[in-house]
């Protein structure tokens, strides 16, 4: 309880909105929100409206604010979090929890509101190859402005923390995200791209630069295996660099594009050979902990992040960022059947605590209560002065 023995409320501000599952951060939403009205805290999530045809007030307890924005690529999510943070000031919210380093400088906002605030600031943002020169100063900008405007300061990995420490001197609470594993599925989802058990390699992912798609693609194509290769995923918007991707011509690569039937994309992941998770920037990624959950057997790009998820690679073999290093793994895992089927029986072993919902909503929760009492010490020193 709050001020009042009234329910602690928790704004949640910088994603598409509730209940539009599209990316990792809808998803946290989902789980995080849902159990958190659960425990009865009251939670209101600011959406996009342009993206909900429909708008209720209210879905599964969670209340939803509907906030335009000016739909162009750069700035939809920007001009939605601004007005987002303006009209969350003037609310009755107890907390606001904003998501996405780019919304760090709208943390002045809530500093000279008064209202207590958090913000996760996801990954590397400023290094990503999608934001170039101004968007890529910005995200420096925004990311530094966010260490110093917010109450307190998220980062979802340990190394992700430990980065912000040493490029900001800014020390952060780690929460990671959360995974769902499942243990089995239905095999005939498959078929409708004429696939069989273990008869393909998988990426999961946006066609972006960031998530290396390219360089597995050119690898795997250079490789001996007879297997396919599987990409799931797409981008929203006609890109070149996904449409040369697509027309790489080989008869052993399959382009599904979206995959929103969650039934058929853990299918895709119980089913396939080896997961391939090229992710560059991010700190804990959701594609990478589906993979674990599902029971894959993973190769992933060799970096601090995937090295602390995969726990230095008792869970996972590793590759380098080169061509010659894909086709290399490629060709290992080809030769190694029963080290493939080894990492796929471990691999759910690899989701550790700090990949619980519960466990990530408990810190979520304790975070949320200790920033309203902290506000509520400090008006009562106020009066008292």
């Amino acid at each position: 309880m709050s001020k009042n023995n009234k329910p602690l409320h928790v704004a949640i501000v910088g994603t598409r909105g509730y209940p539009y599952v599209y990316g990792g951060y809808e998803t946290f939403v989902k789980e995080m929100g849902e159990r958190l009205v659960q425990r009865g805290i009251e939670v209101t999530v600011y959406c996009h409206a342009p993206l909900f045809e429909k708008q209720p007030k209210k879905v599964n307890g969670i209340n939803l604010v509907y906030i335009p924005c000016v739909e162009t690529k750069s700035l939809s999510q920007l001009t939605n979090s601004l007005l987002s943070m303006i009209h969350v000031c003037f609310s009755k919210v107890d907390v606001v929890f904003v998501v996405n380093s780019a919304n760090g400088p709208f943390g002045i906002l809530t500093k000279l509101f008064g209202k207590p605030s958090t913000i996760n600031v996801d990954g590397l943002e400023w290094l990503r190859p999608k934001w170039k020169g101004l968007g890529a100063r910005y995200y420096l900008f925004a990311s530094r402005l966010a260490t110093k405007l917010y109450d307190q300061l998220i980062t979802d990995s340990d190394e992700m923390e430990k980065i912000y420490l040493e490029k900001f001197n800014a020390p952060s609470k780690m929460i990671a995200y959360g995974a769902n594993p499942k243990l089995s599925s239905d095999s005939t989802l498959i078929e409708e791209w004429n696939l069989q058990k273990e008869s393909y390699f998988l990426i999961v992912g946006r066609l972006i630069p960031d998530n290396n798609a390219d360089l597995i693609v050119e690898g795997f194509v250079k490789s001996k295996s007879k297997r396919k290769l599987v990409i799931v995923g797409d981008v929203p918007y006609h890109d070149k660099f996904a449409q040369r991707m697509k027309q790489v011509d080989d008869k052993r690569l399959i382009f599904t594009g979206y995959v929103r039937d969650q039934e058929q994309l853990a299918s895709l992941y119980h089913n396939c050979y080896a997961y391939f998770h090229g992710h560059e920037y991010g700190g804990t990624n959701p594609a990478m902990l589906k993979a674990l959950g599902f029971g894959c057997a993973i190769l992933a790009l060799n970096t601090r992040f995937n090295q602390e998820m995969l726990q230095k690679g008792k869970y996972g073999w590793y590759f380098e960022k080169n061509v010659e290093s894909v086709v290399d793994i490629t060709d290992r895992a080809e030769k190694s059947p029963e080290k493939m089927e080894k990492l796929r029986e471990h691999s759910r072993e690899g989701l550790t605590d700090k990949y619980n919902w519960d466990v990530v909503t408990d810190e979520y929760e304790a975070l949320f209560k200790t920033l309203c009492k902290r506000k509520i010490k400090e008006n009562l020193v106020e009066i008292n002065y």
